[in-house]
């Protein structure tokens, strides 16, 4: 680990603007797990430790796999784990801000198809056999970019079946169709419209008032993680595609591309 904390710490110095939004957020996020300490808040502590952990992982990533991230890029990871955990988790951003989760499942879409676009453009160039096109890169990269949106999905599924978590947010809504309700069991959906109220009612007698609606727990909001995941997704594809098919100089694909590592660079790491 030592390792990889030195080798990060050479690597940020190369870019004065990396090397102080990674020191501030570092040191925003050690406050925070100090003020969690304080109000006895050990949960959130370790979010803050695990975020941390987080921060190193561009760094791992280049060691293990021989490649060379961005500053920009890197400095994006960094913001994003940030706001992720500190600022969603920590600071209830996620239910305190409307569409906190929104804009990060984008945001995660977007770099995915960063990724995936890098990872198979570097696979493409050091083929001999095989030369993909750019609208195959693209979708390639779109393709895994879905991948681990949907991967992400079944985690929040499987931590809100297993440890009753509630990742996959709740939505209110007033109106619902389900043939569940249909007597005759024709599989004729029974629409209900303007709902204002759902009464739950347990086995030892506990009763919750859901006002303004009906509960629908967590479809919704998969669905619209998906949804914002694909256009994050296409948004980069597309940027991808036209820098590979134009062969720009200057475009935002080039500067959130990982390169590999050159041999000069090698020796000296």
């Amino acid at each position: 680990m030592n390792k990889f904390i030195k080798r990060l710490k050479t690597r940020i110095m190369y870019n004065k603007r990396q090397f102080i939004v990674y020191s501030i957020l570092r040191f925003l996020v050690i406050l925070t797990a100090v003020r969690c300490l304080f109000t006895h808040n050990f949960e959130s502590v370790a979010v803050c430790l695990l975020s941390l952990v987080l921060f190193l992982l561009p760094s791992l990533f280049e060691e293990l796999l021989k490649v060379e991230i961005p500053p920009v890029f890197e400095i994006i990871i960094y913001l994003f784990i940030f706001s992720a955990e500190i600022l969603g988790e920590v600071n209830k951003y996620y239910t305190a801000i409307p569409g906190w989760d929104t804009m990060l499942h984008t945001i995660n879409g977007f770099l995915c198809a960063a990724i995936g676009f890098s990872m198979f453009n570097i696979l493409n160039r050091g083929s001999r056999s095989i030369k993909l096109s750019p609208f195959y890169l693209a979708f390639t990269a779109f393709c895994f970019s879905m991948t681990i949106g949907v991967l992400w999905e079944f985690i929040e599924f499987s931590m809100d079946q297993i440890l009753l978590f509630d990742t996959q947010k709740d939505f209110i809504i007033k109106t619902i169709s389900s043939v569940t309700l249909d007597e005759t069991k024709s599989q004729i959906p029974v629409k209900i419209f303007n709902i204002s109220k759902t009464i739950i009612e347990t086995e030892n007698g506990d009763t919750y008032v859901v006002n303004g609606g009906y509960l629908d727990i967590g479809i919704i909001d998969t669905m619209k993680d998906l949804i914002v995941n694909f256009i994050g997704a296409v948004v980069f594809c597309v940027i991808g595609y036209f820098y590979e098919a134009k062969q720009k100089t200057k475009s935002l694909a080039k500067t959130l591309r990982i390169e590999p590592v050159e041999e000069e660079n090698k020796e000296q790491n």
